[in-house]
């Protein structure tokens, strides 16, 4: 492994940030970001005991509202403001890894959070940034990472987005990689590359990504290991970027109240200085934060909590659940779940449900599922650092 690209471990590596003077927290969410709910529309084929259940909601939405229901029109956003979901990525950079902050927050198809932050003194230097979901083949989305847009030019490029993803063709989206990778301070970055969203299948999935990369490539300046994603499936991501010689990067990809699981070690002292180390240098040091080696299950069961936590701290509106699940009324309108209940209030079924989900995040219960989901082998042996890419 080169000096240039490697890939470190907090656990097992105490003093891998020594030498750097800066950290990049890249790819994670706000309550500015609309996620999607149409993954719920596929859990009664996956899970045959979840179909009766998925049914009778569906039954009531039409009996109560006259409007079924329409997961791919539904969204959840996260819990965190973009104050606190910058000040989170911050704070865990300056107080376990003693370097300076650089955060770089990429929400769903909207660039609103930079936005918003670059009028907040301690946040005006944050790159206005976007995960693009861009549509593929007809079966599947890719998300694309772009950080660092001038921000003079953040709205039109965002237009730019919306219209191919309304009319989607692959030649025109070479067209817009292409323009992209001009503007020499942008970074694109293929986000969680290997992961089937869709669940078309795996040899499918597989075969969308080969074609864009066929297609893209050249446009591509890194391939995201993902802080979300599990040891096997990134492993896949880093045999992918060997064979497409591609730098890999951090993406943390944190939605919930976890900070970022990886970051980037560097020494730049702005974005733009960073960027260029990617584009130009081919340089990246990706360190693993100690809650990436806590089991896969355990944490994302514990980032489906933080999305249906209450927080009676939180600004009005954002403080339980079912306001930040969104749903169209029976004009289209999406609106809170909270103000489509009958009486206001979420039927006892569903309390139910959210209730026994909680449940599995208490003592002693979480940390009997954390010691049955062990992953210590894996935690010992890493990506396999001995070829980086």
């Amino acid at each position: 492994m080169t000096g240039l690209r490697r890939i470190s471990y907090l656990w097992k590596e105490a003093a891998a940030a020594q030498a750097y003077s800066t950290a990049v927290s890249l790819h994670s969410h706000t309550n500015q970001s609309k996620e999607t709910l149409d993954f719920l529309a596929n859990l009664g084929n996956q899970y045959p005991l979840l179909r009766p259940l998925i049914t009778r909601s569906e039954r009531r939405s039409r009996e109560w509202h006259a409007t079924p229901v329409n997961y791919a029109a539904a969204y959840w956003t996260p819990p965190l403001t973009p104050k606190l979901a910058f000040d989170l990525e911050s704070s865990q950079i300056a107080e376990k890894l003693g370097l300076m902050p650089l955060v770089s927050i990429t929400d769903h198809d909207t660039i609103a959070a930079p936005m918003l932050l670059r009028t907040v003194a301690s946040a005006r230097h944050i790159p206005v940034s976007v995960e693009w979901s861009v549509p593929c083949g007809g079966d599947q989305s890719f998300h694309l990472g772009i950080h660092n847009l001038p921000s003079d030019q953040g709205a039109v490029w965002m237009k730019t987005f919306e219209q191919y993803t309304a009319h989607p063709h692959e030649n025109r989206l070479t067209e817009i990689l292409a323009a992209l990778h001009q503007l020499p301070n942008v970074l694109i970055v293929f986000n969680h590359p290997m992961w089937d969203l869709y669940l078309i299948g795996a040899d499918k999935a597989m075969q969308r990504v080969q074609d864009f990369l066929r297609a893209n490539h050249e446009y591509v300046h890194a391939f995201e290991l993902n802080g979300l994603r599990d040891w096997k499936e990134n492993r896949a991501v880093k045999r992918l970027a060997q064979q497409w010689n591609k730098l890999l990067i951090s993406g943390g990809d944190r939605h919930g109240m976890e900070p970022n699981a990886n970051v980037n070690l560097t020494s730049a002292g702005s974005f733009t200085e960073f960027v260029h180390e990617i584009r130009y240098e081919g340089r990246s040091h990706v360190l693993f934060m100690p809650q990436y080696a806590q089991p896969w299950k355990h944490r994302i069961l514990q980032s489906t909590l933080d999305a249906i936590r209450d927080y009676p701290d939180f600004p009005q509106g954002s403080r339980e659940w079912d306001e930040r699940v969104y749903h169209p009324d029976v004009n289209g309108v999406p609106r809170p779940l909270r103000e489509l209940w009958p009486g206001g209030s979420a039927p006892a079924w569903m309390s139910f449900i959210i209730r026994a989900v909680r449940l599995m995040g208490s003592q002693p219960v979480s940390g009997g599922l954390r010691l049955a989901w062990s992953e210590s082998q894996e935690r010992n042996f890493g990506l396999g650092e001995e070829a980086v890419s």
